[in-house]
């Protein structure tokens, strides 16, 4: 175990007294107060990487989306397979995953439509990676449908199931209004984050615009949801429940059609009948998933530059905070505009994560100074359930019972008068119009 007085905590997998509740409440208190002072900062950003779905398909006995390595037939096949082991390595991620198999297949495509666009070979590999993109997007979808079954089974019976992931998001998306909005960024290609809103009743701004076939806009503006209090006029308000969502690698559900990238109706879980003819080349030109299977270079660019772009302004500026939640840091591409952020002094980077393979953590850790991460990694640390039940932020709450506090501190230095008592706020009106909690950047 680490030392928790520097915002470094490890709990190593054979620590049994974690099944202590005692134990527990010995950091419990310490390690919320300080998440809850690091979810007040000025900006806050939630970067979430393949660890979320593999935490709630574990908690619910699903299997995740399978990322190992396929077999390929095709003529090269084996110098794939070399070129991509020599990716994973550079990344420290140790093994291939399929994600390296396509980035060195489709660097192979290119290649080959550049010198024999129509000969035998060039058109068996558009063939096998248009199957094996389609039949990966395919598994993805699979693995949602069996954390939908598993949800739907448990119902009311344990609807902690549910609670788990709406928890999670909640914690870090219930902002105080005069605070921005939480930016939460991930590089998975599941709807999972989406499934969790709406059971949560989250509303998700991001760059899609359009109710029957939404469509992603370059022109990205600041567009909020805000109300009118009743009464009052003139004086609009942050709508509570609202977070902006981007997807850095694309989604399971974004297709190129004609020239535009929309956003498909598809179901949580439910099938895709453009991905079903393997053969028709449609999963090799319309899905958006990274690394990207499109041809020409324009598109190649598109979406993913616009969506890099939003990471980058999100995370680069003062006073802002990036909490990292089952990434791994192998991604180099997101990983040096996490280094550009920490250049600033007063950003701070919180990583929460089950294990630490291949050491990535640490060794990007070394790179930066000390007091600028907080680390909490470890089985139970790293664990959705515990996580949400013993440590997250109960925003709303935490903040009236902050609030409720200095408002009693102010009656004991002066006692109410009769008129003045009638004059003094609800809790409800406190809650409302208090100052939130001070953030680690003191502000």
């Amino acid at each position: 175990m680490g030392k928790f007085g520097t915002h470094h905590l490890r709990i190593q997998a054979h620590d049994t007294k974690l099944a202590d509740a005692a134990h527990i409440a010995d950091h419990a208190e310490a390690i919320r107060s300080w998440l809850t002072a690091l979810a007040g900062a000025e900006h806050l950003s939630l970067l979430i990487g393949s660890g979320l779905g593999i935490a709630v398909a574990g908690s619910l006995g699903a299997e995740g989306l399978d990322m190992s390595t396929v077999t390929m037939q095709t003529d090269g096949a084996s110098e794939v397979d070399v070129h991509a082991a020599k990716l994973a390595k550079a990344c420290g991620r140790g093994e291939a995953n399929i994600e390296d198999q396509l980035r060195s297949a489709l660097a192979l495509l290119a290649g080959l439509e550049v010198i024999e666009p129509d000969a035998a070979r060039t058109l068996a590999w558009r063939k096998e990676l248009n199957t094996i993109l389609a039949d990966f997007a395919k598994r993805g979808l699979n693995a949602e449908q069996a954390i939908r079954e598993k949800v739907v089974a448990a119902g009311a019976d344990d609807p902690a199931v549910e609670q788990m992931l709406v928890g999670f998001l909640l914690g870090f998306a219930s902002r105080p209004p005069s605070r921005e909005r939480l930016n939460v960024f991930t590089t998975n290609y599941d709807r999972l984050i989406e499934f969790g809103c709406d059971r949560g009743g989250l509303r998700v701004l991001d760059r899609f615009v359009g109710s029957i076939e939404p469509a992603f806009r370059a022109s990205r503006l600041d567009v909020d949801l805000h109300y009118n209090p009743p009464g009052i006029r003139g004086e609009p308000r942050y709508l509570e429940g609202v977070m902006r969502l981007c997807k850095l690698h694309g989604s399971l559900d974004w297709r190129i059609d004609e020239g535009r990238l929309r956003r498909v109706p598809l179901e949580f879980g439910g099938n895709d009948p453009g991905l079903e003819d393997a053969g028709s080349n449609k999963a090799l030109e319309r899905l958006i998933i990274y690394p990207n299977a499109a041809k020409d270079v324009e598109t190649l660019q598109f979406p993913y530059a616009e969506l890099f772009r939003d990471f980058s302004a999100a995370l680069c500026r003062p006073n802002n905070v990036l909490v990292t939640f089952g990434y791994g840091f192998g991604d180099d591409h997101v990983n040096r505009i996490i280094l550009d952020m920490l250049t600033l002094r007063s950003t701070h980077l919180l990583v929460i994560s089950y294990d630490d393979p291949g050491q990535r953590i640490e060794s990007f850790l070394s790179n930066i100074a000390v007091e600028q991460s907080s680390v909490l990694i470890g089985p139970h640390l790293g664990d959705l359930r515990a996580l949400v039940e013993n440590y997250l932020p109960q925003a709303g709450a935490e903040q009236f019972l902050l609030r409720q506090a200095r408002r009693d501190r102010e009656l004991e230095n002066k006692a109410p008068t009769a008129q003045n008592e009638e004059d003094m706020p609800t809790p409800a009106e406190t809650v409302e119009e208090g100052e939130p909690p001070t953030g680690p950047d003191g502000s």
